[in-house]
């Protein structure tokens, strides 16, 4: 009997969907739990661990390929920008708080309350 390789991979089988974008089964699955993930029971990354069996960043990590795949744009548009702009948002949050850390003197170029008060 022949056996396929690494039939939960990446390697899945693409298949075109209604809106004639193609993603492989998982990644239509990816989309589908970002459009509903809220509906499931419990924190997200209980939900990502009993629908996929994937770690969180794991998940993320699939997640992030598939929303800068042109086939997910085609699939949802509207879903993949959100997800896009949520991703852009929080980049640029990291961005923000690491520059601030990091400017000149680091955090000790604060003035405590005792040197404010000679």
């Amino acid at each position: 009997m022949a056996t396929t390789k690494d039939e939960g991979m990446s390697a899945a089988p693409e298949q075109r969907n209604p809106r004639g974008s193609t993603l492989s089964e998982r990644d239509q699955r990816i989309l589908e739990f970002e459009r509903q993930w809220w509906r499931h029971a419990g924190a997200k990354e209980e939900a990502i661990a009993r629908e996929f069996d994937l770690s969180s960043a794991r998940y993320y990590q699939l997640l992030n390929a598939v929303i800068d795949s042109p086939g997910a744009v085609r699939a949802d548009p509207m879903l993949v920008k959100r997800l896009q702009r949520a991703r852009d948002a929080r980049t640029q949050a990291r961005a923000t708080r690491a520059l601030r850390s990091s400017g000149p003197g680091g955090s000790s170029s604060r003035i405590s309350s005792e040197e404010t008060n000679d």
